[in-house]
């Protein structure tokens, strides 16, 4: 049966998604950098959420995709984004690296190589069922056709797919706060990044995440020298 989404919660999803994506990929490269590039026209066709820069110079592209879904962990790989309009899913035609596959509801995200898993797919594609799902935004509703697929066919068929807990125990908000603000202009891009033909070869700007430290107040007591200070975390 086909489910009805609002774009409302179609967009909580993929932020928080990205949240996480973004969180495993500084901490997976330490000195690393991650740019948004979600609303930038020159990413959005190519099907890039997210550019990070290793510490190397190397630039990667990735996707990231959030799933709600609480009962079975089965990818759904979008072939149609809108047909009505007749236009292909983000997974026939992105140019990204690396698919980051979020599981929200069953905290596990998995990182996928976007290409090895296409090539894989694609010959397959007939052996999965379709699904239809409706996304409703203000008076227009549209349709998304994808396949579903099972993490574990996807697993043992393509190579180097890894499988991470999500950390529940630290919020993202706090993870959001944890960051530096970022110094002005350094959301812009880079010149050189309007030279991009095959895919993202060039380096981007981000601000590193800082730790917020608060000492806690002094207790105003005539027993001065029994009082200390400390950290809250």
């Amino acid at each position: 049966m086909a489910r009805s989404f609002s774009m409302k919660g179609v967009q909580g999803a993929a932020d928080r998604a990205v949240q996480h994506a973004r969180a495993w990929l500084l901490e997976t490269e330490p000195g690393s950098r991650v740019h948004d590039v979600q609303s930038d026209p020159r990413f959005q066709h190519r099907g890039v959420d997210l550019l990070w820069e290793l510490p190397s110079g190397e630039v990667r592209g990735i996707e990231v995709k959030g799933d709600r879904n609480a009962t079975r962990k089965r990818y759904f790989f979008e072939l149609v984004s809108n047909l009505e309009k007749d236009t292909p899913g983000c997974f026939l035609y992105s140019g990204a690296d690396l698919l980051v596959y979020v599981f929200l509801s069953q905290g596990e995200m998995h990182v996928l190589p976007l290409r090895a898993a296409r090539d894989w797919f694609l010959p397959r594609a007939k052996e999965y069922p379709l699904k239809h799902a409706f996304t409703q935004t203000g008076a227009i509703r549209y349709t998304t056709v994808g396949a579903v697929v099972s993490t574990r066919d996807v697993v043992e068929g393509v190579p180097n797919v890894l499988k991470i807990p999500l950390r529940r125990s630290t919020p993202l908000r706090a993870q959001e706060e944890s960051a530096a603000p970022e110094p002005q202009g350094a959301t812009a891009m880079p010149t050189k990044q309007a030279e991009l033909g095959d895919m993202v070869t060039v380096k981007t700007a981000d601000a590193k995440p800082a730790t917020k430290k608060r000492a806690r107040r002094r207790k105003s007591t005539e027993a001065s020298a029994s009082s200390g200070t400390g950290t809250s975390e």
